[in-house]
């Protein structure tokens, strides 16, 4: 069956069409005809019959199996201006339109943090991502998203997996670069128990690792500390809590905090909603006194005892409190500037809120287009226009993408 490639779906595969029929067909690019037969609305194998011109040779030898990248096959300059495409359509879907005012890229084999899955086998034991729809573990051999300490760690996870995997368990490894060495946190294992314990502790002194965290069923982490994994924010030093949630790649991470400092400059008092441990509260509290709000209670200790030792910072507040269930009023709204940072869900209860509030810098972070089109509309019904949009992707051949808006008050 011949088909006509229209366009990318948000997942980044094509989406196909032959007649009234329509199917997602892996790894082709728009504009392409491709054959093949589709089964539960796929086509898995396609055969390309006339290439898009924007088509490439992935580097990677795992890429037609493994689920870790999408758009290898698209070369950057196509990939790059998909991106803004997938943020742009999802705004013009709410009504809504933004000025473009830089586009990022992280470089190739730059990923410091990155999740990947363990399993035992009868020979040893598979580390890698999952192929794509399915639950089988690629072994990766090599990767052009890790950076090479991630890379040279592959044995010691398989290692990780002999030892404390079960048989029909499968491991979540989440594997961290930090200046003092890797930190891996491991969720999935067998109980922790004293001969366990000492075998890890083992690996992570042969593995130089700064970090390693276990976590049984049932089972809270327990960490083997060798280095305290601190990680620079600004001026502060922090030790994020095991597995916590970290930007993938430090050119991204910079790309975002300059695009918020740059729209939240000459703010005296600052508010950061979904702070995590400090992402943008530490190097902002440089200038401006910060209140950050934080859901759960590890990541802003982290971020207080970052504070603590961090010279020549302003006054940082912490409050913890479930931003989803009770956001914060206008009445608490009250700053010079407000950086907001969502999970993927997107913060649609305090948008509402925001809405309300009279002018101020608002930097609007967001993991998710979909979501952050859904919040902006609740932002531009309260009066709120985006001045200015910054796209970043640090998630390097995948479909997933990264904004910073700039709100101001119409």
């Amino acid at each position: 069956m011949i088909w006509d490639v229209a366009r990318l779906g948000r997942k980044g595969d094509g989406v196909a069409i032959s007649g009234e029929a329509r199917a997602l067909a892996f790894l082709t690019l728009p504009g392409e005809t491709v054959e093949g037969e589709a089964q539960d609305g796929r086509i898995a194998a396609p055969r390309i019959l006339t290439p898009s011109p924007d088509r490439v040779r992935p580097p990677c030898p795992h890429y037609r199996a493994c689920g870790g990248c999408a758009l290898m096959h698209g070369s950057d300059g196509f990939v790059k201006a998909w991106k803004v495409g997938v943020v742009t359509e999802a705004l013009r879907a709410q009504g809504l339109t933004a000025p473009i005012a830089g586009v990022h890229v992280s470089p190739p084999r730059s990923r410091r943090r990155a999740v990947l899955s363990g399993r035992r086998t009868k020979k040893g034991a598979l580390a890698g991502f999952h192929a794509r729809a399915s639950d089988v573990i690629v072994d990766l051999a090599d990767c052009h998203v890790l950076r090479p300490a991630l890379l040279s760690a592959l044995p010691l996870l398989r290692e990780l997996t002999v030892t404390g995997a079960s048989r029909a368990g499968e491991l979540s490894l989440t594997v961290t670069e930090t200046p003092a060495g890797l930190d891996i946190a491991v969720a999935g294992g067998k109980p922790m128990e004293p001969a366990l314990f000492s075998a890890l502790a083992a690996l992570a002194e042969r593995g130089d690792l700064a970090r390693l965290t276990w976590a049984g069923p049932n089972q809270q982490g327990q960490p083997i500390t060798r280095r305290p994994p601190a990680l620079p924010m600004g001026r502060a030093q922090v030790v994020p809590p095991p597995g916590g949630f970290l930007q993938a790649t430090a050119e991204g991470e910079a790309a975002l905090l300059s695009a918020v400092r740059d729209i939240t400059r000459g703010a005296g008092r600052l508010l950061d909603l979904f702070a995590g441990c400090g992402t943008f509260s530490l190097p902002l509290a440089e200038t401006a006194e910060v209140h950050a709000v934080e859901g759960l209670a590890a990541p802003l200790a982290a971020l207080q005892d970052a504070a603590r030792r961090a010279p020549g910072l302003r006054r940082i507040t912490t409050e913890t409190r479930d931003l989803s269930r009770r956001p914060l009023l206008p009445d608490e709204l009250a700053y010079d500037a407000i950086v907001i940072d969502p999970p993927r869900a997107g913060a649609e209860a305090q948008a509402r809120e925001i809405a309300k509030i009279g002018a101020a810098k608002l930097a609007w972070v967001s993991c998710d287009p979909v979501t952050f089109a859904r919040d902006a509309r609740i932002l531009a019904q309260g009066g709120w226009t985006i001045s200015r949009l910054f796209v970043i992707d640090q998630f390097r051949w995948s479909p997933h993408v990264e904004t910073v808006a700039e709100f101001r008050r119409s």
